[in-house]
């Protein structure tokens, strides 16, 4: 989470170790703490006095919304830090319809959004039903989840069993150990603790291929977009690996209905798949904070933190030069990782931070600890300087 001050004084809050802190971006680090998430968030903003935040994952949105609602108990105490948070999210009435999938797809309905039919499932006689009436395969999601980590695609009734099974459990003790041990992140330890079961849709599958959108909005009003087809994943239901730019009125008009129905502010995804054979977007799904793909400046309209900034500052606004001409983006340290041997890295723009060394080892080195599959990885590599990595030139990926 990113929080900033006019001139874009930065200072972020996230775990000890995370890549973040490799990096020039922010002035000053504030370690995020699991146990007391909202007293880290609550001290960050006191001492910062920020005009502005920016959450990055979907715990960090939800933890901002607990702490509007526990500030907004303390009356006038509280009244500066929920301005600040309206300020940047928009309004706070819109947070049940963000987070819970069903809701967020019938308030798109309701806007003539092209949708596909989604239903909470409370057990695994509700779970029979939706397979009658939606067919197979069947798609289910856990709520507050993202990265495709509550996300399964079942091909048969037992499958959608075990599936929902798995969804509705609380997080598996052997993550939580993972995540505080390699990234000393505790956020799950709570969930872990109490039990919390999550809340699990069904949702129909849409046969096609998936598209994406972020959007930076202001009161409800869209100030720029970006809208790409995926073209690689990092698994069948992981992140996008390989985007290519692209123009999607439906896309587009789609994603600003949602921004004037929820009167939202700041910078959010979107996630779509366009229908094999028609190429009708479905959207499927409503990332509240900035995604991967938000930092890419594309040109008048598709340079987002530009677009935040002007209306942050007041400023004219005034788009960075276009970060490359070719449409195909492959996103760093992703797709390498995915295959070292990828046409990708070389027909499109490899999206190396190549002014931020550190950060390029950094995500390499957290990378091979986390994934086992990434061991092929040598010392050697890590080792290296960043400009000298095995990757196409520099000067190609301008292209």
């Amino acid at each position: 989470m990113a929080l900033t001050k006019a001139g874009c004084t930065v200072t972020a809050v996230c775990p000890l170790s995370h890549p973040l802190a490799k990096t020039r971006a922010a002035q000053r680090i504030y370690i995020y703490n699991g146990f007391a998430p909202l007293k880290t968030l609550g001290d960050a903003v006191a001492a910062t006095e920020p005009d502005f935040i920016l959450p990055c994952d979907d715990l960090a949105t939800q933890q901002l919304y607990d702490l509007y609602s526990k500030s907004r108990k303390q009356g006038k105490i509280g009244e500066s830090i929920c301005a600040l948070i309206e300020h940047s999210l928009g309004s706070p009435e819109c947070l049940p319809t963000v987070y819970a999938r069903t809701a967020f797809m019938e308030t798109a309905a309701a806007e003539g959004i092209r949708v596909p039919s989604t239903s909470v499932i409370l057990n695994a006689g509700e779970l029979e039903k939706c397979v009658g009436r939606m067919g197979l395969p069947l798609v289910l999601k856990a709520d507050g989840t993202s990265g495709g980590l509550g996300v399964r695609v079942a091909h048969g009734i037992k499958e959608a069993e075990r599936a929902f099974r798995a969804l509705h459990a609380p997080p598996l003790l052997a993550r939580v150990i993972k995540r505080a041990v390699l990234d000393r992140d505790y956020a799950l330890l709570q969930p872990w603790l109490l039990r919390r079961q999550p809340v699990v849709n069904a949702q129909a599958f849409v046969a096609g291929h998936e598209a994406t959108s972020a959007m930076v909005c202001w009161k409800g009003t869209v100030l720029a977009s970006l809208h790409f087809e995926v073209l690689s994943k990092a698994h069948a239901a992981g992140h996008a690996t390989v985007l290519r730019l692209i123009e999607n009125a439906e896309m587009a008009g789609a994603t600003e209905k949602i921004a004037r129905r929820l009167n939202l502010s700041g910078v959010h995804g979107f996630d779509f798949i366009l229908e094999a054979g028609t190429g009708n977007a479905y959207l499927i799904e409503m990332n509240p904070r900035a995604t991967q793909i938000g930092h890419l400046t594309l040109g008048p309209g598709r340079d987002l933190p530009a677009a935040l900034y002007a209306a942050l500052s007041g400023d004219t606004l005034q788009s960075a030069p276009k970060l490359t001409e070719n449409d195909t983006i492959a996103l760093f340290p992703h797709e390498w990782l995915r295959n070292p041997q990828s046409s990708f890295l070389q027909s499109g723009y490899h999206d190396v931070p190549w002014d931020e060394p550190e950060l390029v080892r950094a995500c390499i080195a957290a990378r091979t600890k986390r994934h086992r599959w990434y061991s092929h990885i040598s010392q050697d590599v890590l080792s290296t300087p960043p400009e000298r990595l095995a990757w196409p030139e520099k000067s190609a990926q301008r292209n």
